[in-house]
């Protein structure tokens, strides 16, 4: 009965995610088959009827080094005949209490359409996640040495090239982490829309005859590929050893592929301008200061806090000395009022995050 109830819902969710989105028959049943579970799940029913739902999927994520618990927002939809109505607003702040119950610090999405930049920025979210993009073009890069290196390209990912990704993206100070169950669900969609892993190695560990691989092979460089319309491509994801690697397997993918060049997502470098790509939102305050004060043992400052959906975060968080304490009430003196939206663009205004590969 128990395992009834819970295929119901399930149903439900997936008939009104149908409704809200134009999503492929494909994509939804992988999604509900690798990514979705009633764990993740909540929503808001009307009598027998799913109303709106939205699933928390947990990931890592690198912090100044340290990791912290995220929960992405995914799924968020409301059935047309109910919106406008504060339910969305009322499934966020319920989601909100059990990230904050769960341990979760920060909270993250990335909105579908453009104007829900604002929408999301009323629930304390802010458009922290950024990429830059530039053409890579064969012509204009001289051609290095092919010698003692081979490629190859699949849409399958061996455990060794997995391993080499999450080493890589681990070295990123402040990124979005994919554990191997989520990257499992990335191939799955990389098959749907007919993309490729490119992994470059040095030769002597290149494939035999037979396809297989051989035991010592050592991978230099990985990429994520996938079609962009008409006879483009983009790169989703790259890691390399060296800026040489990453130059000669992009050099390649567009042989491979037969293209003149592919577009490529990247994280900004300090100081650069970029695109907005996702959102974060703080979910525990005192965690998430902790962690700042520490990376940041320079700030002296004051910050009065308001959430208007976690009223546990209101308060007056001191950083001093690399630690931060909370008080109910200010203390004399000078500080700085933020909302949590503020304080969450406040944390990340200077490490440019980064999140990819995500399938939303």
């Amino acid at each position: 009965m128990v395992i009834d109830a819970m295929d119901r819902m399930k149903q439900k969710i997936k008939n009104l995610w149908k409704l809200c989105f134009n999503d492929s028959e494909e994509f939804v049943e992988m999604y509900f088959r690798l990514r979705y579970h009633n764990d993740v799940n909540i929503a808001i029913e009307s009598g027998e009827e799913v109303i709106a739902a939205l699933q928390m999927l947990p990931y890592p994520m690198t912090f100044g080094g340290k990791k912290i618990k995220t929960s992405y927002i995914s799924g968020a939809c409301t059935h047309p005949a109910h919106r406008n109505q504060g339910t969305m607003g009322a499934l966020l702040s319920q989601a909100f209490m059990r990230m904050l119950d769960g341990g979760v610090a920060l909270s993250t999405l990335i909105p579908a359409e453009p104007w829900l930049f604002g929408y999301y920025a009323r629930y304390g979210y802010a458009p922290v996640f950024c990429y830059k993009t530039s053409d890579f073009v064969v012509a204009d890069i001289p051609a290095p040495n092919q010698g003692g290196y081979a490629l190859k390209m699949d849409d399958q990912c061996e455990e060794k090239e997995y391993e080499y990704l999450n080493r890589k993206l681990g070295e990123r100070a402040y990124c979005i982490q994919h554990t191997n169950k989520d990257f499992r669900v990335i191939l799955a969609d990389l098959r749907l829309g007919q993309g490729h892993v490119c992994t470059l190695f040095e030769e002597g560990s290149a494939r035999q005859k037979d396809d297989t691989m051989q035991g010592k092979e050592r991978i230099v460089a990985l990429a994520v590929v996938y079609p962009a319309g008409g006879n483009k491509w983009r790169i989703g994801e790259i890691v390399s050893d060296s800026s040489e690697t990453r130059t000669l397997l992009l050099q390649n993918i567009c042989r491979e592929l037969n293209v003149p060049s592919v577009e490529v997502l990247a994280p900004l470098a300090a100081g650069e301008a970029g695109l907005p790509l996702g959102m974060a939102r703080v979910i525990n305050a005192k965690d998430m200061l902790d962690l700042y004060a520490a990376i940041h043992p320079e700030e002296e400052t004051c910050i009065c806090l308001t959430d208007e959906q976690i009223r546990g975060n209101n308060g007056c968080y001191h950083l001093s000395g690399g630690k931060c304490m909370k008080s109910a009430k200010c203390l004399p003196g000078r500080h700085l009022a933020l909302t949590i939206g503020e304080l969450t663009a406040k944390i990340f205004e200077t490490s440019s995050p980064y999140m990819s590969l995500m399938v939303n």
